[in-house]
């Protein structure tokens, strides 16, 4: 990536030119029952159809004018520079719980063995404890009572949903604080990438956000609505203390921006992000949950003059705060599932709302949501539908499955 074509991301519905996926690999073949939960998933998916449905989810991106990077080519690229490769693989074993010396100094041996490919297929897919063989003559105390669990690498099943780890804001980047164990080591990934790939020139790159704070934020929760506006929820996976940070760090950094709204979510695992409820698909046009809106709290958050604070102002209305913070005489609420309860209901339990804006007025979104869809195009909006009967199972849709790096200006 060019110099000229560095991260830049202004906006939600600018054209998308260049955008980061990881294709579903064997990290799901190692989900079993017992630790589903844990997972984050309510099923088991088929990795053969999941694979189908997202290879032309990608074909659609590229079709409609986008690059498409993924994670793992990525990675098998940062870990062929051995600075990068040795100081990864200390952090990513460092993540792993692993406090018997002798184990460790197995697992790193073994991990030295491995070529690029092989490494991060171990990084992504975890690695099983029957594949170091050094260890079973160090046992610890740890092995024994957790016998039953299989892995000293966990998989990383919802590393799919590349837009929660990291979140392009303006000319910046968000390597964001995962709030659920199963997804923290996707921001060690993002912060190699950052230091050492070359589509993300961090001299250039103001990093907004770093994972190792101890207060989560998620990239679901944020929406670029302008150059001067962002949305950020405040929800079941996104903490106060990191949306204060970020907000901090942003107006100190971020030149245009004039606010930030504040949007605090019933912390409900259904209403887990702000985009499974409420996202952007034209200049004045939204999908949302019918109703949603009443259980929404909203705060307009501004520079103050003071060193490290922010002016906060509750707002009295969801809608009206979005008119005035994007200057618009009116804005178009458009409510999935056709505005009927069930159906909404239904349907955003498989993330109709959970919209990709791809161009303004144009969003990709599931082909099952066949009600949301529908109301879509009646006021004005182009869909273009993907199948996700095997992608939807992880709960999320292609908003989630997606990382803007690049969208052309709006305005």
């Amino acid at each position: 990536m060019a110099a000229e074509d560095a991260i830049r991301v202004n906006s939600e519905i600018g054209r998308l030119r260049a955008v980061m996926l990881h294709r579903p690999g064997n990290e799901l073949e190692r989900l079993t029952p017992e630790f589903l939960a844990e997972m984050l998933f309510d099923d088991i998916p088929w990795l053969k159809q999941m694979r189908e449905e997202h290879d032309k989810f990608a074909e659609t991106l590229r079709n409609r004018g986008a690059k498409v990077y993924y994670v793992e080519e990525l990675l098998k690229e940062v870990l062929e520079i051995p600075k990068a490769r040795v100081h990864m693989v200390k952090e990513v074993l460092g993540s792993c719980d692993i406090e018997n010396p002798y184990i460790m100094e197995a697992i790193t041996g073994y991990m030295e063995t491995l070529t690029p490919e092989e490494l991060a297929f171990k990084m992504i897919a975890g690695l099983p404890k029957s594949e170091v063989a050094d260890v079973k003559r160090h046992y610890s105390l740890v092995d024994f009572v957790n016998a039953e669990y299989p892995f000293y690498i966990n998989p990383l099943p919802n590393l799919y949903f590349t837009r929660d780890p990291g979140s392009v804001i303006g000319k910046g980047l968000s390597i964001n604080s995962m709030r659920i164990n199963a997804r923290k080591r996707e921001g060690i990934f993002l912060k190699y990438f950052y230091k050492y790939h070359p589509v993300f020139n961090n001299s250039l790159i103001p990093l907004w956000y770093d994972y190792n704070k101890p207060y989560s934020i998620e990239g679901g929760d944020i929406l670029v609505l302008s150059r001067e506006v962002i949305a950020v929820g405040c929800s079941e996976r996104t903490s106060a203390h990191g949306i204060e940070l970020l907000c901090r760090n942003l107006f100190d950094g971020h030149e245009t921006l004039r606010e930030v709204l504040v949007m605090h979510i019933p912390p409900i695992r259904a209403f887990m992000h702000l985009d499974t409820v409420f996202t952007m698909v034209d200049y004045d046009k939204f999908t949302i949950y019918p109703g949603i809106e009443d259980h929404i709290r909203v705060f307009k958050v501004t520079r103050n003059n003071k060193p490290y604070s922010l002016h906060v102002e509750p707002q009295d209305n969801f809608m009206t705060a979005i008119k005035k913070a994007l200057r618009l005489r009116t804005v178009n609420f458009i409510r999935s599932g056709g505005g009927d309860e069930i159906t909404a209901a239904r349907e955003q339990w498989n993330d109709s709302t959970n919209t990709l804006a791809i161009a303004p007025g144009v969003v990709i979104t599931y082909n099952r949501n066949e009600a949301s869809n529908e109301v879509l195009r009646k006021n004005g909006v182009e869909v273009v539908e993907i199948d996700g009967q095997e992608l939807v199972r992880g709960r999320g849709g292609p908003r989630c499955m997606s990382m803007p790096l690049i969208r052309e200006d709006i305005d």
